[in-house]
């Protein structure tokens, strides 16, 4: 068939990757002019299957309340005179209850695990380099309170059969020795089998071999609708004319709802705007081995080879896509307080980027309502981990076959 992927972040050109892999005539179309140029950019680095879960938890909305008046905190919220803002917010503290979460978290860490088993087939067989690491993740705990809800987290990922150690501050820092000797560190979560890896990297490498197999990618191509004939769908009208396919895969991110709604798709996607900032030169005896998430700031600060990135905050704000230095200074400060001698802070290159959120997490992925559309959309903060597998498993159900994991709740008819 021919198929028509709307989207060439990771998600999209993932997806596409498998596809083409079925024998399928694939065609890739974006706004950008090179793939990876928006949300998959300068992510935080991270494939942390660990680590996947819904924000909406059990005491979330109380913690919000008490950041809402800090400059710096890890979610900020700016309310807008926005219907969809507020109805996500809504749908968000609705999920916040202790079975919603564990319900979510399920089906997060279900596609999560496979995702990496996907990525790790990938890079076998294609032998693409994007500096990735297998050093696995730690967590840090400063506080004994912040070591008490590590633990709790712990006797979660216990459930779901996760690799994972509590380590002493002593072990956290022999993993992670370049780690500050004035941060306190009360203890860690080591999650040995947590990879990194640069996201706009992997996707460019990739977007370079699927063109040398012959998939067609159209860059500097906006997408003005999605064009209807009964129960189909006839074809992309954009800026450049109309584009006809036999089926259709929209990856679009947080801008999907705008094209999907007059179909009567109504999608509880939101865009969460993180803020990350990047050393293009470290020292490598003042940098982290692999990637040190810090609880107490929700910053991730990962090595991605001679290059340091560090990422965080939640702002619940629209769609302004600008990186505001003054806000990014909760991440730089996060980053110089815990790797002081990693690099020259005061020369970084900032970044912010949309996250397409659901309120309860998982993303939507499979069919529509239209025999020919099929949905790749909402991962959030989970788009890196989470890629590969939901482009697998999408490409089986465009391909008529079922795919290796349970999609109870992970698509729209399922969660409707």
């Amino acid at each position: 068939m021919k198929v028509l992927v709307l989207g060439a972040g990771v998600i999209g050109t993932a997806c596409a990757h498998y596809l083409s892999g079925d024998g399928h005539e694939v065609t890739v179309i974006d706004r950008q002019a090179a793939p990876a140029l928006e949300t998959s950019f300068a992510n935080a680095g991270g494939v942390c299957p660990g680590f996947a879960g819904p924000w909406a938890a059990p005491g979330m909305p109380l913690k919000v309340m008490g950041w809402l008046f800090k400059s710096h905190a890890p979610l900020l919220l700016r309310p807008r005179f926005d219907p969809a803002q507020w109805r996500w917010l809504a749908q968000f503290v609705g999920n916040c209850t202790a079975e919603r979460f564990a319900h979510n978290k399920a089906r997060m860490q279900r596609i999560a695990h496979y995702s990496k088993q996907c990525l790790v087939e990938l890079r076998s067989a294609t032998g693409i380099v994007y500096d990735e690491g297998t050093g696995g993740v730690l967590q840090i705990f400063r506080t004994e309170e912040e070591l008490a809800g590590g633990r709790r987290a712990a006797a979660v990922l216990e459930r779901f059969d996760v690799v994972h150690r509590i380590v002493t501050a002593q072990e956290a820092r022999a993993l992670e020795p370049a780690l500050a000797a004035d941060v306190p560190i009360a203890g860690g979560l080591h999650l040995s089998t947590d990879e990194t890896g640069d996201c706009h990297l992997f996707t460019t490498r990739l977007a370079e071999r699927l063109r040398a197999s012959g998939v067609t990618f159209h860059f500097d191509t906006r997408i003005d609708a999605i064009m209807r004939e009964g129960d189909r769908i006839g074809g992309i009208l954009t800026h450049r004319g109309l584009l006809t396919a036999d089926c259709y895969v929209v990856a679009l991110g947080s801008d999907a709802s705008f094209l999907l709604r007059p179909l009567d798709i109504t999608l509880p996607i939101y865009p969460v705007k993180g803020y990350a900032i990047t050393l293009d030169h470290v020292r490598d005896d003042g940098a982290p081995r692999s990637s040190v998430m810090d609880e107490h700031s929700k910053v991730m600060v990962t090595r991605l080879g001679a290059r340091l990135r560090a990422a965080g905050v939640a702002e619940v704000g629209g769609y302004d896509r600008s990186a505001d230095p003054l806000k990014a200074v909760g991440v730089l400060d996060a980053a110089r307080t815990l790797f002081p001698r990693a690099g020259d802070y005061e020369h970084v290159s900032y970044w912010a980027g949309l996250r397409p959120m659901t309120p309860d997490g998982p993303p939507y992925l499979g069919p529509t309502s239209f025999t020919n559309l099929f949905l790749n959309l909402g991962q959030g903060s989970n788009g890196w981990t989470q890629a590969c597998g939901c482009g697998r498993i999408v490409a089986d159900l465009v391909g008529g076959r079922s795919p290796a994991i349970d999609l109870d709740g992970l698509t729209l008819a399922s969660r409707h």
